[in-house]
């Protein structure tokens, strides 16, 4: 997995990276742009990868054959 965080007081992000690295920098962010103010904001996280649009595609695809299976076996 890989987070980015945004910041709670500005439009401040992290670039995607490991979760202990985006907290060094969201941490890094707020003592020297917000000073005394305490770490807000957003996480966001996604796999590495990008197949999830992929498999999802493929599941419907799957779906839609089963479908017409069906459909021709009901005649």
């Amino acid at each position: 997995m890989v987070y980015r965080y945004w910041c709670g007081e500005c439009g401040f992000k992290t670039p995607w990276s490991a979760e202990s690295e985006g907290l060094r920098r969201h941490v890094e962010h707020y003592a020297g742009r917000h000073p005394g103010t305490p770490p807000g904001g957003q996480v966001e996280s996604r796999g590495r990868g990008r197949g999830g649009a992929r498999a999802c595609l493929q599941l419907a695809a799957v779906a839609l054959v089963l479908l017409a299976v069906l459909a021709t076996c009901r005649r």
